[in-house]
């Protein structure tokens, strides 16, 4: 690899996320690139195509982007693979795929990278391009979670949960929405609300159910802003106090919680 594509690589940690690519905030030199590109060099390839995909240094043009990460990807280059399929999948410059996008993914996936893994189980799990396996979506969030990931620890605390893919296990969905929610996944915080509030999985503790719907309502959740609101209105793990009740109640209701709305009603009718 040559002293410039080391350089690029460095400033250039490029990785599309929901299809977007974030490139540094100075333009790296397109002619260089493209005349690298146009020699063969993957890596700058696969630069030359996420600089057409953010308009970074040249006019965006989708079609250019995946032009180019085709070629890098054909490469074997893991990160051009891996955008590849998210073009496929968002349909960026090509028709929408996502059988294409499962290939691109599963290739690049064989070389590691964790968002390829989330990428992958939500395919299998959505049935996108793929048919619905419940079995193979775990096997993708497990290795994703594995990798500390708050979103699969997540997602497989839910499906062992809920029984897909995975034998219906509380003890296990605790653990996972414990990890996710630990580095302040909202999801998994009102998860283990939830698990805390009927005792699944663990001793039911309306202190810690309490405890955990706060956490997720402080970050927005309109849910869990209308249990908080009703555990302090009505006493449960809280001291009462129907005052902080009702502001939170009213919270989830101008956050669009319909249910929180109904109930706020109910309250300022009595």
């Amino acid at each position: 690899m040559t002293l410039l594509n080391k350089l690029l690589i460095r400033k250039l940690i490029v990785f599309l996320i929901a299809a977007i690519l974030s490139l540094p905030a100075m333009a790296l030199d397109f002619d260089q690139t493209q005349r690298l590109a146009n020699q063969g060099d993957a890596e700058a390839q696969f630069i030359l195509g996420a600089m057409y995909y953010n308009g970074e240094g040249v006019r965006q043009d989708y079609i250019k982007a995946v032009e180019w990460t085709q070629k890098s990807a054909d490469q074997g280059v893991g990160s051009a693979q891996y955008n590849l399929g998210v073009m496929y999948d968002k349909g960026l410059g090509v028709d929408q795929d996502h059988v294409k996008a499962i290939e691109w993914y599963q290739k690049a996936a064989n070389l590691w990278d964790i968002n390829v893994e989330m990428k992958l189980s939500v395919m299998y799990n959505k049935s996108l391009g793929v048919r619905q396996d419940h079995v193979k979506a775990v096997e993708w969030y497990q290795k994703a979670a594995s990798q500390g990931d708050a979103n699969a620890q997540y997602m497989l605390g839910s499906m062992y949960a809920k029984d897909k893919g995975v034998h219906q296990d509380y003890v296990k969905a605790i653990e996972w929405y414990q990890k996710a929610a630990s580095q302040g996944n909202i999801n998994a915080q009102f998860s283990l609300g939830i698990m805390y509030y009927y005792g699944k999985g663990v001793r039911q503790d309306y202190a810690k159910a309490a405890e955990w719907f706060q956490k997720a309502a402080s970050q927005g959740d309109t849910y869990a802003q209308f249990m908080t609101g009703f555990m302090y209105y009505s006493g449960k793990g809280v001291s009462q106090n129907t005052v902080t009740g009702k502001e939170w109640i009213r919270k989830s209701c101008e956050n669009g919680y319909q249910e929180g709305c109904d109930y706020y009603q109910i309250l300022n009718e009595r």
